[in-house]
């Protein structure tokens, strides 16, 4: 061997040395869908906090990969003896990214953003209870309740509660500025999102100097990204008919979690013939849950029966009430007055459980006779139209947000439910405190919808993550939409 050999050897052995030190700290992570805009107090889409939860903003309260509540930007609290005053502790010295300093004005400012009139917060909700919120002095605010919420804490979790500052708020949909352990970098829309470390963090300083989001919604495609090693991370993989390669691959491992996902098949409870409960009803007896789990899903998926995830201890198992029947769903639909079936739209959003699963829901109900107009939408799309404008018969989605059987209760929420005695049972449960008789209310409120046939109920959404082997800190479930990459860290 020369000895320009060996100095060419030693150099491309430097190169791999320096390529595999850059790799220890930056990440390469892909996800199907790209969020339409980074506000998470003014948007739906479930992409939004896949990027922006925990990383770039945080809340008061906040998410674990487990499920449980723990403090954020608030250090502690105390509750009133009535259960109506909660008396929040900052931590000290955190500043948002462009330096200026969060403080109990931003708090205040974040809550009444979320509860006015005019709020656009996908879960204004959340906020109703809210009756006034108090700075006492720039590290403690003080919230009041018109009545005890046992689920305050919990909703100050939730990516639509995070703490923004009036400076940055105008720009917050395109240069969102939070307080998290990463800075927003850059966009290059329709390609990669880029995240950079906050060397000024608060809390425990994240371990990747940054991270680069890739959206790559066909599945084609996001499996050459992975086994080309283009991608570090892909979460929510949207293949799993690829997942034994993977596991067979040293190259990578494989997580798959549960998340608060419930599949649903839409129906518009305000478009004929779906105000009719006895069609709704026929539209879930026509359904084969197992069958779409299988087909569209390779497995992964655990049948439903209300709006409610199985994992959760107050689950209450009614997939009895909608069993697949096609008998009893062509008899109802002959007592509806409709023997001959009907024809409705079908809009599918890109993730493959709407695309592939929609195919196979419009031909089990073409068995039934109801023909189905499928009509493919972009993300963007389905927001504005399917689920802004309300214009659809059925539509497929999975609702990733965390125990939100509480959008029953809103008659101006997309799929148009309009229940009084469900929306007293939501209003006795937010007052509530014992557990036992949150359960029990709980119970109702299942069981109330399903009876309701207010949309057809398919399957609690799995998550199925591949990385490269070595990787730590990723999320196994999804207790809420989130791409959290704060404990991330490579070999």
């Amino acid at each position: 061997m020369t000895r320009f050999t060996r100095l060419a050897l030693a150099g491309s052995a430097a190169f791999f040395a320096t390529a595999a030190t850059a790799q220890t700290t930056d990440i390469n992570v892909a996800m199907q869908l790209e969020p339409p805009n980074l506000d998470p107090t003014g948007g739906a889409a479930q992409a939004i906090d896949s990027v922006v939860y925990s990383n770039i903003f945080e809340g008061l309260t906040r998410f674990m990969s487990d499920g449980s509540v723990v403090p954020g930007l608030a250090e502690s609290w105390e509750i009133s003896d009535d259960g109506l005053v909660y008396t929040f502790t900052l931590h000290d010295g955190v500043s948002f990214h462009d330096g200026t300093t969060m403080d109990a004005e931003d708090v205040k400012f974040s809550l009444d953003r979320a509860r006015a009139e005019d709020s656009t917060n996908a879960q204004k909700g959340l906020f109703a209870g809210i009756t006034d919120v108090t700075v006492i002095d720039p590290l403690t605010v003080q919230v009041t309740l018109d009545a005890p919420n046992g689920s305050f804490l919990f909703n100050m979790a939730w990516g639509d509660a995070v703490i923004v500052a009036p400076e940055s708020i105008d720009d917050i949909a395109s240069t969102p500025i939070g307080t998290g352990a990463f800075k927003f970098d850059s966009w290059v829309q329709g390609d990669r999102l880029t995240i950079t470390r906050n060397d000024d963090y608060w809390g425990t300083p994240a371990a990747l100097e940054s991270a680069t989001f890739r959206f790559i919604s066909d599945p084609t495609a996001a499996f050459a990204a992975m086994m080309a090693e283009d991608v570090d991370v892909y979460v929510g993989f949207p293949a799993p008919e690829n997942l034994p390669q993977f596991e067979a691959d040293p190259r990578f491992q494989v997580l798959v979690g549960n998340t608060e996902g419930e599949t649903i098949l839409a129906m518009n409870n305000k478009m004929p013939p779906f105000d009719n409960v006895l069609v709704r009803e026929a539209v879930a007896h026509a359904i084969d849950r197992q069958a779409i789990i299988d087909g569209a899903m390779y497995g992964l998926g655990t049948p439903i029966g209300t709006h409610f995830a199985p994992h959760n201890p107050d689950y209450v198992d009614l997939t009895g009430l909608s069993e697949y029947d096609p008998d009893r769903s062509r008899a109802l639909l002959a007592e509806a007055g409709l023997p001959d079936g009907f024809t409705t739209t079908l809009k599918l959003p890109p993730p493959s459980y709407a695309r592939r699963g929609g195919e196979i829901i419009a031909a089990q109900l073409r068995a039934v006779g109801i023909e189905t107009e499928i009509e493919n939408q972009e993300w963007a799309q389905w927001l504005e139209t399917t689920f802004g404008g309300k214009d659809f018969g059925l539509t497929i989605v999975s609702h990733t947000e965390p125990m939100d059987i509480g959008i029953y209760a809103n008659p101006d929420y997309y799929f148009q439910y309009d229940n009084p005695a469900f929306q007293e049972v939501m209003t006795t449960l937010e007052a509530t405190t014992d557990p036992a008789a949150r359960s029990d209310l709980l119970a109702q409120a299942q069981r109330i919808i399903a009876e309701d046939y207010v949309n057809g109920y398919l399957f609690e959404l799995a998550v199925p993550t591949v990385a490269r082997a070595g990787i730590e800190g990723l999320w196994l479930n999804q207790p809420t939409a989130a791409i959290d990459l704060t404990g991330v860290t490579w070999p």
